[in-house]
Formats: C-alpha cells, sequence, structure tokens
C-alpha cells in the first residue's frame, strides 16, 4: 500500500472535486456535476465540520502536494437512528494501491473516537464493485440491499454496509 496521510477538508476540496468530475468518476454518483453543486457540497462540508456533524479529510501522499482522493462521515437519520454515513473517492492515477480502504479504515478510528453515533454505513451500488470490495476489507457487514435516493430525487438500488464502531472504541 502507498503511504498516506489525512488531512481536514479545505479550500482544496473543491479543486479535488473537479479532477474527479469526469463520467469515468461519476459512474456511480449520478454523474458530472455542476460547479454550482461541487461548490455547493464544499459549503456543507465545511459546516458540517464547523457544527461537528461531518469529518472530512484529504487524502495526501508522498511527491504530491495535491489531494488524491477524500474520505469522510456525516450525520445520517436511517430506520429510526442517527448514524454516520461515508463516503470516500481516489483519483484514477492512484487507484488500486490500497488508499480507499486504508483512508477508509483511518477515517473509521476517527468517527469512533468522536464517541457519538454506535454505526456506520456506506451504501454503494450494487453494481459498483470497487466500493463494495473497499467496504468488504475495510471490515464492514453486509446487511443486504436497500433503496437508496442518490443524488436527491434519483432512486438506486444499494448495498447496506454497516461498521459497529463499537469494536474499535466507538459507543455501546
Amino acid at each position: 500500500m502507498t503511504n498516506f496521510w489525512l488531512e481536514p477538508w479545505d479550500k482544496r476540496g473543491p479543486a479535488l472535486e473537479r479532477r474527479a468530475n469526469t463520467p469515468e468518476m461519476q459512474a456511480f454518483l449520478g454523474g458530472v456535476e455542476s460547479e454550482e453543486s461541487i461548490m455547493s457540497r464544499h459549503k456543507r462540508i465545511l459546516d458540517g465540520v464547523r457544527d461537528g456533524t461531518t469529518g472530512f479529510y484529504l487524502i495526501m501522499v508522498d511527491d504530491c502536494e495535491d489531494p488524491v482522493g477524500s474520505v469522510g462521515y456525516w450525520e445520517k437519520e436511517w430506520l429510526g437512528q442517527t448514524v454516520f454515513e461515508m463516503g470516500w473517492k481516489v483519483l484514477p492515477g492512484f487507484q488500486g494501491r490500497g488508499l480507499a480502504v486504508g483512508a477508509t479504515i483511518a477515517a473509521i478510528g476517527l468517527a469512533a473516537a468522536e464517541g457519538r453515533r454506535r454505526f456506520a454505513h456506506a451504501y454503494p451500488k450494487v453494481d459498483n464493485a470497487a466500493s463494495n470490495a473497499i467496504c468488504r476489507k475495510a471490515g464492514f457487514e453486509l446487511l443486504g440491499e436497500c433503496d437508496f435516493e442518490y443524488p436527491k430525487g434519483h432512486p438506486i438500488r444499494c448495498n447496506d454496509w454497516r461498521f459497529d464502531l463499537k469494536e474499535v472504541g466507538g459507543p455501546p
């Protein structure tokens, strides 16, 4: 695995999002986004970090001054309880090096350390083999398929993967 570290989401986020805003990278996320959508999400992430409902990070590697990906978690109401939803992305030139799995495991540890939520979930589309493999390798438990909306107003079929944060020091 390539050496990596996480840095808090900051003004570099939108530039990363623009580099990832390709048909290939957005195939499972509703397609290429507008600049307005990228900036709106950036604002939501910063607002969530400020109010403590979001943890979002840039993935950094040696010999590259720009972020090569991102990983994060945010609060979501799911089946009657508040959980963390998780998501990640790694730019194509850096995929296949274990970065997404390593960064997801690191973010799980950060979410657990907050002690606010018992479970973290990820909802990759059922046909997104790469993200489903990341969930499996990071230690999530597959609960089954579910209907989901992403982006808002677009129904999709996803797998519901759950990680029990108490396994890594989260709340009971």
